[in-house]
């Protein structure tokens, strides 16, 4: 008999994980797939990938595989040592070497028929069957949509198909949250289902704000005699414009906490206020009056706790 190499059917290495050998599989049956392929031979090409894919996607039967196939090609005649396969339950009494290969991929293990891969398996009418590929892609919001909610356009092709969605932006999300949509992925193959869209959160990018997790930090710009002094000042954030306390005394670095008043998730982040002390401009006669007063009058060495 020749020996199949089923490697080679599926276009991977020997060293190849199961992720890889799944891929590799749901890449060539849609490919060659007698409903979307043109191929003249994509019925007997679909026969063959879903042949391989029986024995390498199982862990058990590759194993067996494996042990079969040392040292040897694709199209090379070989006999199986007579007592090979016993271990495994073929079906057939020890491993007929004119039926090794159908063995594997139809009797090992039975009573718990595979199909091919997650997802994929024979219809009802012998046809084949597979759940259409998921979709995840990313979408660009502002930090208000996540206070707010928003409703965003999105072009799509899944498939041979571009169509156009419109997303609702649930108010609350976050950096990194993925929202589905089910249904929205790559169809399905034989009748089976389309995957689903995944689209995962971002936030574009903006100067004023930091984001972590549901809680926000903002710098406010205050001038020195509100620090000094104490002041009540309104400040627009995300969520709107709030009245905020400046204490006495304050200094640049300064955080303020608001609290439930970050991104409104299932629970609530909170907003942070970084005080940033701004100096007004020596640029007229006046202000540099004022300033050679402040330095007369005041006295104040900054540098003075280290020493200098």
């Amino acid at each position: 008999m020749e020996y199949k190499d089923y490697y080679q059917t599926l276009g991977v290495e020997r060293t190849a994980s199961a992720d890889d050998i799944k891929k590799a599989y749901r890449k060539l049956v849609r490919q060659y797939h007698p409903d979307v392929s043109k191929h003249k031979d994509a019925t007997e090409k679909t026969k063959e990938i879903n042949e391989a894919y029986e024995v390498l996607g199982d862990a058990e039967k590759r194993a067996a595989y494996d042990e079969l196939g040392q040292g040897r090609r694709h199209g090379q005649e070989f006999q199986p040592p007579p007592d090979w396969g016993q271990q495994y339950d073929f079906g057939g009494g020890g491993g007929n070497a004119e039926d090794i290969f159908a063995d594997l991929f139809a009797h090992m293990g039975r009573g718990r028929r595979r199909g091919a891969g997650a997802g994929a398996g024979m219809g009802g009418a012998g046809g084949f069957q597979m759940r259409g590929e998921d979709i995840h892609a990313a979408i660009s919001i502002d930090l208000r949509d996540a206070y707010q909610g928003a409703t965003r356009t999105i072009g799509l092709r899944a498939g041979q198909q571009e169509k156009t969605l419109s997303v609702n932006i649930p108010k609350g999300v976050t950096p990194g949250q993925q929202l589905r949509l089910a249904g929205q992925g790559h169809p399905g193959m034989g009748g089976a289902g389309p995957g689903d869209l995944f689209l995962e959160i971002q936030f574009d990018q903006d100067p004023r704000y930091r984001v972590e997790g549901s809680s926000v930090y903002q710098n406010v710009p205050v001038t020195p005699w509100e620090a000094a002094l104490g002041a009540s000042i309104p400040v627009p954030t995300p969520g709107g414009t709030v009245e905020v306390t400046v204490p006495p005394g304050s200094q640049s670095g300064r955080k303020l906490r608001l609290k439930g008043r970050g991104i409104p998730a299932s629970q609530p982040g909170d907003l942070y206020l970084i005080l940033d002390v701004v100096l007004p401009p020596a640029t007229s006669d006046r202000a540099r009056e004022l300033y050679q007063q402040m330095a007369r009058e005041l006295a104040f060495n900054p540098r003075e706790r280290i020493g200098a």
